[in-house]
């Protein structure tokens, strides 16, 4: 299956070092924004993966649901205290297949942008507002794509050098659909590693449109999780979004 249309390819890839990575933030400042919105839940999280959000919000208190397409993630997530305990559907996060009421929903780590067509993140919102309360949240935190990081349609990078092992990472960029594919390609002993992944990157004026169609507006925006003020140069952004 194509690394465009199989949304468990990631977590099936990666599951067993994700918890380890050097690029993963701090939960901490997340936690803590989320559960100040969270009023008291129930609480949904899409893509939740090995569970370093949702757990530290169970753990406030809060009931906590999740979606994750990939068993290898919920496998990890299963193996941690309390993981046993969070009800998790395993499917495509766009499709938001649950019920009831909740009053927050996030996704978070730019994991919007795994869904790689236009159309898959504008059924994410959609159905994550079937889903809200009356005043309910929805939470995205993304990147905001700067066009100088992407200047080339192609880029290659060398991730690692041993004397047993060299890792290499390439991208490639199709601006006109907002998306690239990247390739991971690990050589050792035993032969060649390969661990794609993509995205469909959105600027957030794009991302307020999707929410706006599905019936959210945007109440508050950030640069970061401590709410320091959203400015036209900030790499990122925490944006709620209230159901109407």
């Amino acid at each position: 299956m194509s690394v465009f249309d199989d949304p468990g390819l990631f977590g099936r890839l990666w599951a067993a070092e994700y918890d380890d990575g050097d690029t993963n933030p701090d939960p901490a400042p997340a936690v803590d924004f989320l559960a100040d919105l969270a009023a008291g839940g129930p609480v949904l999280e899409l893509a939740i993966g090995t569970g370093r959000v949702a757990l530290p919000l169970a753990e406030r208190g809060l009931a906590v649901h999740g979606v994750e397409a990939s068993e290898e993630m919920l496998a990890h997530l299963r193996a941690k205290p309390g993981g046993d305990q969070i009800p998790v559907v395993v499917a495509d996060m766009a499709d938001v297949p649950v019920s009831g009421e909740f009053r927050l929903a996030y996704l978070v780590f730019n994991t919007l942008f795994n869904l790689v067509h236009a159309e898959r993140q504008a059924d994410c919102f959609r159905n994550v507002a079937r889903v809200l309360s009356p005043g309910g949240a929805f939470v995205i935190e993304t990147f905001v794509p700067d066009p100088r990081s992407f200047d080339r349609d192609e880029q290659v990078q060398v991730r690692a050098v041993t004397e047993d092992s060299a890792t290499i990472r390439l991208h490639q960029y199709d601006r006109p659909a907002q998306r690239f594919i990247r390739q991971t390609i690990t050589f050792d002993s035993a032969g060649v590693h390969l661990k794609p992944f993509a995205m469909r990157y959105a600027w957030p004026h794009q991302i307020d449109e999707m929410a706006r169609q599905a019936g959210l507006r945007l109440t508050e925006r950030y640069a970061d999780w401590h709410r320091r003020p959203f400015q036209a140069d900030s790499p990122s952004h925490i944006s709620v979004y209230r159901k109407e």
